[in-house]
Order: structure tokens, then sequence, then C-alpha cells
């Protein structure tokens, strides 16, 4: 069995589950890391606890690895929201976000913005929501000091081209929410200088595994404003006065989930051993086949049909008065999924098997025979 198959066989989800840009069900690796962790940690034994808590070092080179980034830059943190709020906080200048992009960049924003005073919220309102080069390039000012984007929109999931992005802010932080994307989009991280994400949805390692990596300039220009003691250098720990770490520790939470740790390591491992280039091919593919359903029965899709901005996520957008139809009909033949601003959200996975297809392609059938033109 190649690594590939043995990564799509790990997946044990129920049969009509199509939300895993919402959570992630937990592979059997990370369920059973996490009750190793458990039985030891319940021993008091200095040897089980001191191996739980390597797992913290373990998740932080294992994300450093499929970053290109050294594990020196990467801090954990219990969510995505809480990894990026002190970036935020630290900005001084105009930041650029879309109003339609993730809650966690949105609101993290407006929430710096009013409690730092030194942040000012530059809103973008892009065609279709798709954050592309041009859209940035028509909305930066000379006071835009960065650009905050979704990797994955999780509304529409279009994929924005980092590189390109890059190309058109220049010397301005480009600050990337890479929930929807991390382990199965193959793009370049290193064009962007914050980066963050969690691994409870397409990673399967469940709540509280939050993540962020912090490059060179962006430890250069973002004040460190909030954290605890594990965010000082090591010598001065015991200062309450000291400066923050000259590094991205600067931006870490005081002190890291071990066994959220565990889990996204076990997480982390697997997505390793097939490669991220494989998974986001197959995750393409799985779209592509919900794509067809959805063609079938003429229902609207608004995600790019371009693999190049494509991923895992699938948006419908029927009329309005299909949305409560369409969204009965899936949830009647057994499908999950997510229903959000009139648009059905439908998110495959590597291990996604022809059953749960079968079940979507029933579903919409049972939609379309039912609708009134």
């Amino acid at each position: 069995m190649t690594d590939l198959e043995s990564f799509a066989a790990s997946f044990d989800a129920e049969p009509g589950y199509l939300d895993w840009a919402a959570f992630g069900p937990l592979s059997r690796a990370v369920r059973a890391e996490a009750l190793a962790d458990l039985e030891m940690l319940g021993t008091g034994r200095p040897s089980g606890i001191e191996l739980v808590a390597t797992h913290v070092d373990d998740a932080r080179e294992l994300l450093a690895d499929l970053l290109d980034a050294d594990a020196e830059e990467v801090v954990l943190a219990p969510s995505a929201a809480h990894a990026v709020f002190p970036a935020l906080c630290g900005i001084s200048g105009g930041l650029l976000v879309s109003r339609t992009d993730a809650s966690a960049l949105t609101v993290a924003a407006v929430r710096a913005e009013a409690v730092m005073g030194r942040l000012r919220v530059e809103w973008m309102e892009p065609p279709h929501g798709f954050v592309s080069p041009d859209a940035v390039r028509e909305a930066l000012t000379a006071e835009t000091a960065a650009v905050a984007v979704s990797l994955v929109d999780p509304r529409t999931g279009y994929v924005a081209d980092l590189t390109a992005l890059r190309e058109v802010i220049g010397d301005r932080l480009l600050i990337v929410d890479d929930t929807q994307g991390f382990g199965v989009t193959d793009v370049d991280h290193e064009a962007a200088d914050v980066v963050f994400g969690d691994g409870s949805t397409w990673l399967r390692a469940g709540r509280g595994t939050g993540w962020g990596r912090f490059g060179a300039r962006a430890v250069e220009r973002i004040s460190s404003v909030l954290g605890g003691g594990a965010w000082v250098a090591a010598e001065a720990s015991s200062d309450p006065q000291a400066e923050p770490a000259a590094s991205a520790q600067a931006f870490a939470a005081p002190a890291a989930d071990e066994l959220a740790a565990a889990r996204l390591a076990a997480a982390l491992d697997e997505v390793g051993a097939v490669g991220v280039s494989e998974i986001a091919r197959t995750v393409v593919e799985r779209s592509e086949e919900v794509m067809f359903y959805a063609d079938r029965y003429d229902i609207p899709i608004v995600t790019p049909r371009d693999p190049v901005h494509r991923a895992g996520i699938v948006a419908l957008e029927p009329v309005p008065a299909d949305v409560g139809p369409l969204g009965a009909a899936l949830a009647n033949h057994g499908v999950t999924f997510t229903a959000r601003s009139g648009l059905i959200r439908l998110s495959p996975h590597v291990g996604t098997g022809e059953d749960t297809m079968q079940m979507l392609g029933d579903a919409l059938a049972a939609f379309a025979a039912a609708r009134v033109w």
C-alpha cells in the first residue's frame, strides 16, 4: 500500500462527511497518541511527564518542515485567533483586509485597532471576495503597513496567490491565515511574513492546536505587546521588566498545551509521510467530483474552476428560495455540510470515498427533482 493509500485508509469518519473545512474528525494516529499521553501523565513518573513535554518541540519542528522555516520561528497557541492577535496588536499603521475574510482576521483586526490604537484597519471589498493581486493593488494606500489575507477563503474556497501578492505589496508585511489550506495546499509559505492556523480542520488534530510562524521581518517590525513569562529571554525570565525575546518566541503563548501539541505532532507526522503535494492533488480531485454533481443538477458554484485557485472547499450558491430545500435534501441523505450567508459549503478530503459521493449525488438529485422553476 502506498503512503497516499495508507493515508486515505486512516480516515474513518462516517460516510457523508463533507465538512472538513469546519472540523476534521480526529485520525486514528492522533487518537492513539492522545490516549497514550494521558496514560503517561497519569503515572506521575518523571520520564513520562518529560516525554509528553517533548511533543511541543516535535510539533514546532514538524510545522517548520512543512513551512520551509526554522523551528525557532514557530510558536504554538490555543487557536489560530490566539496566534494572530498578538501580531496585529503589535503593528503600527494601516492593515489592509477584506471585509468578507475569515473572522480570525477581521475580528482580530477590529479588536486590535480598538484596544491598541496603533493599528488602523483599511477595509477592502474585492469582487466576489477574491483577494487577488489586482484587488490588493487597487486598495493599497501610502499608510498601508501590512496586508492580511486567508490563503483559502473560507466562504468561497478561493486560493490566494501568495507569490503574486508579495510582488504587489512590496516591502509591506504579508500576514496569512492558513487555517483552510495548511496540509492540503501546496504553496510558497516563504512569501509571507506571518502565517498562522490550527490543526482542527484538515490536519485532523482537534481543538487547541493553533500555531504561528513569524519570519525575520515580522520579528523586526511587530512589537511584542502581549504574552507571559515564556516570551522573554530565558536568562531574564524572573525579571518582570525584561524585554521580549528577540525572536518569534516573543509572540508565543505563556505555556503550550503539551497534549494538544502531541495531537498536532501526530497529525503533522502523517501529512509529512505522504507529502503536501500529493495530498493537495488528491483534494483538488475530490473537489472536482463535488463540482461534477453540482453541475449535473444545475446548482451554481462560486468557487473558482481553475485548480490553481481551488483547494478542498466547494461553495454552492443556490438562489435564495433554494437554500432551505437544498440544505434539507443534503441533511436528509446524511450529508454533513456548512450553510452560511446563503452559501452551501462542501469540503471533501483525501479519505472521502465513493459512498459519500453517492450520497451527495442522491441528495442533489432529490433536490433537483423537487425544485420548482
